[in-house]
């Protein structure tokens, strides 16, 4: 038996019996991670450089962009690191880093959504009043609540989550240090201050999802309403981006953490571990990038200029 005083690291989840397996992972991830390195990068240079795209819509996508790869450089290399060395340790400390800056981003991603929803909201339903509602103070103080709930909130949950006493090994079903699977080694599950922590946690996503849903409820009201096939066309194209990945942001969240403990198995937590926190931040770009002209035209322009300079 142990306890937390006593623990000095914790064994990741394996990710495969063989070496050849082992370097597959690696291979696989490295190509998933480089891919939302560059898009991510691509999207934040452009965004970064291109005057045309200081607007608001374009200001949040950035801010997006960075959540995403601060996520997926949190959780991989150390998954990528093991993999190819063939270990499972990760120190206590780097894994209570790890849940705080994992959580941190995650909850800056579903703040910035919630903020993009609202975004979207008021340029198709209030579009006289969008330079009001969505000045460049405005924008800012948004995008700094965001940054600043999502770190109070992280801060709560990890020194929660590690004030617990462990008693049940230190052997975690996963890749990376995720909560629940902490938990699972507690010997306290009922804790007021553990189930407060998680109800306000909980109340905050049903809030913003309750937020997000109700927005586009409205947003789509509106568009229907637009007489000519032309406008509904280009206002559904600046909509359909931000709602595809809220869908795969909410859906691959839901199911890791809500799915019966009956159909639970080590290889489909591994699989839908790899779905929420790796496969997101490296289709996000894609999925804004395929739909707006503007996004691709300046990443285009950006990419030829380098070539061409060198």
């Amino acid at each position: 038996m142990l306890n937390s005083s006593s623990i000095r690291h914790f064994l990741l989840l394996a990710q495969a019996d063989t070496w050849q397996l082992q370097l597959l992972h690696f291979c696989l991830l490295l190509g998933i991670s480089l891919a939302a390195l560059l898009a991510n990068g691509l999207i934040i240079s452009a965004v970064a450089c291109g005057h045309h795209l200081h607007t608001p819509m374009f200001f949040f996508l950035l801010n997006l962009a960075l959540s995403d790869l601060g996520s997926i450089c949190t959780t991989v290399p150390k998954a990528m690191h093991n993999s190819l060395w063939q270990t499972r340790d990760i120190s206590y400390s780097g894994c209570a880093a790890q849940v705080f800056f994992f959580l941190f981003f995650i909850g800056a991603e579903f703040s910035l959504l919630t903020i993009m929803c609202y975004d979207r909201y008021v340029s198709i339903c209030k579009p006289l009043h969008y330079g009001t509602l969505l000045g460049s103070r405005a924008c800012a103080h948004m995008a700094a609540a965001a940054w600043a709930s999502a770190f109070v909130t992280a801060l709560l949950y990890t020194a929660n989550t590690f004030s617990l006493p462990l008693c049940k090994g230190n052997a975690l079903g996963q890749f990376f240090c995720d909560i629940p699977q902490i938990l699972k080694l507690s010997c306290s599950h009922s804790t007021f201050r553990h189930i407060w922590i998680s109800l306000l946690g909980v109340c905050l996503s049903f809030g913003c999802f309750v937020f997000i849903v109700f927005s586009y409820v409205q947003i789509f009201r509106a568009v229907l309403r637009i007489p000519s096939e032309q406008g509904q066309h280009k206002a559904f194209s600046t909509c359909l981006p931000h709602l595809a990945v809220v869908s795969l942001f909410v859906s691959t969240g839901f199911v890791a953490y809500l799915k019966p403990p009956s159909i639970s198995s080590p290889s489909l937590d591994l699989a839908l571990s790899v779905l929420y926190s790796v496969v997101p931040p490296a289709l996000n770009p894609l999925i804004y990038s395929l739909r707006n002209h503007e996004l691709k035209a300046s990443m285009w322009a950006m990419i030829t200029g380098c070539f061409q300079e060198h």
